[in-house]
């Protein structure tokens, strides 16, 4: 991803983080951590709103996606000991994969592990799967939960998939763990 979509993605970023911050329950309750692929990169741990930067971020290099994949997973095991150890009640985490590739390392365990971990027997996470122009639809496909196929962005709508996210994050938020809430449709996304 280079040229426009990248920068439109980088805007994306900050309309989250700002919308967050706009969101005194998202505040408190949400953490987002950043990571990258290409290589694969944490370039931000779990912060809540005020203490996340929205990084600046620059395309290049292969497509680990399998590689980011499992390390983002465990990167989540990780919290979730963590909030256990102390007590604290959490929400089921969110993963969003944003491509406009197909992963170039081997993908087949990051694909188990996901429809393991999004699935309505364990609901360890929700993995969300956003393809851009140029994706390859079919094998986010075949990572992703029969149950939360791969979206694809309409044009590059980064701003408002980012505005739904933080929306729909704020909603949780306001939740209880463990709580069902109803979504908004995704009108950044086409068929």
């Amino acid at each position: 991803m280079s040229g426009r979509p990248i920068a439109e993605l980088n805007d994306g970023l900050l309309t989250f983080h700002r919308e967050l911050l706009s969101d005194q329950m998202a505040m408190q309750r949400v953490e987002v951590a950043v990571m990258t692929f290409g290589p694969v990169t944490l370039v931000n741990d779990f912060r809540t709103p005020d203490q996340f930067t929205p990084p600046h971020l620059s395309a290049g290099g292969d497509t680990p996606m399998g590689a980011a994949i499992i390390e983002g997973l465990n990167l989540i095991e990780t919290r979730k000991t963590t909030y256990r150890q102390a007590g604290v009640a959490y929400f089921r985490p969110w993963v969003f994969l944003i491509t406009d590739g197909s992963p170039t390392d081997p993908w087949e365990e990051a694909a188990r592990r996901v429809r393991e971990g999004d699935s309505a027997e364990r609901k360890a996470f929700s993995f969300f799967a956003v393809g851009v122009e140029g994706a390859d639809m079919a094998k986010l496909a075949a990572i992703c939960s029969p149950d939360r196929p791969p979206l694809k962005l309409k044009g590059l709508s980064f701003r408002e998939l980012f505005s739904w996210l933080s929306s729909s994050l704020g909603g949780v938020a306001r939740s209880r763990p463990g709580e069902t809430v109803a979504l908004p449709p995704p009108g950044w996304s086409s068929v």
